[in-house]
């Protein structure tokens, strides 16, 4: 495992793919908690075929593969069924995380996870970076990426813990209220500060 692990997260929205791709062109190795979530649940899987069995098999296209937008409806919309997803995929994901930061060659590497603070994950890492921004903002920005309406980006919303306590647990934190000049600059300097935290 990189000796050093930092752990990204931000809501919803609030621009941590920006961040995460900006230490990327840094050469820096970036362990996406929602890439790994799509990969463990990949036609043929094992958690595939068990999300098939208990939401029926209409929640898969004509491929076999999962219908996402789907599950999403369901789980946001019943606490029950997204407990029984997240016990079934967060120890499968964590034990793929784990192997992918054990295999990272950068001299940090970044963790990032839209849940980071709700989950166990956190205690991967070794130290916090947020990524934040208004509410207003995280909600324009996802109604133009995903087209969602905005009472489903506020349901996704949430399930995340506060802003607020998303900042207070931070032990970094980038606006993300400005423009890209903006970010590339705290990006930098977070960069060169986890160099040295690394060494």
């Amino acid at each position: 495992m990189s000796d050093f692990i930092v752990g990204l997260t931000g809501g919803i929205g609030s621009g941590k793919s920006a961040v995460s791709e900006l230490f990327e062109k840094k050469d820096i190795i970036v362990v996406d908690a929602d890439l790994v979530s799509r990969q463990v649940v990949e036609p043929g899987t094992p958690a595939l075929a068990q999300i098939a069995e208990h939401f029926g098999s209409d929640i898969l296209d004509q491929d076999g593969k999962l219908l996402r937008s789907k599950l999403r409806d369901i789980i946001f919309s019943d606490a029950e069924e997204r407990n029984w997803l997240e016990h079934l995929l967060h120890p499968i994901m964590n034990k793929e995380i784990r192997q992918q930061l054990t295999n990272a060659q950068s001299p940090y590497a970044i963790l990032s996870s839209a849940l980071l603070l709700e989950t166990h994950q956190h205690k991967l890492a070794d130290r916090i970076l947020v990524v934040d921004t208004s509410e207003e903002q995280q909600i324009q920005r996802v109604m133009q990426r995903d087209n969602n309406n905005p009472e489903l980006i506020k349901a996704i919303m949430s399930t995340q813990i506060s802003r607020q306590e998303r900042c207070a647990r931070a032990n970094d934190i980038i606006q993300n209220h400005g423009d890209m000049a903006e970010l590339h600059e705290q990006v930098e300097k977070y960069h060169q500060l986890y160099l040295e935290l690394s060494e």
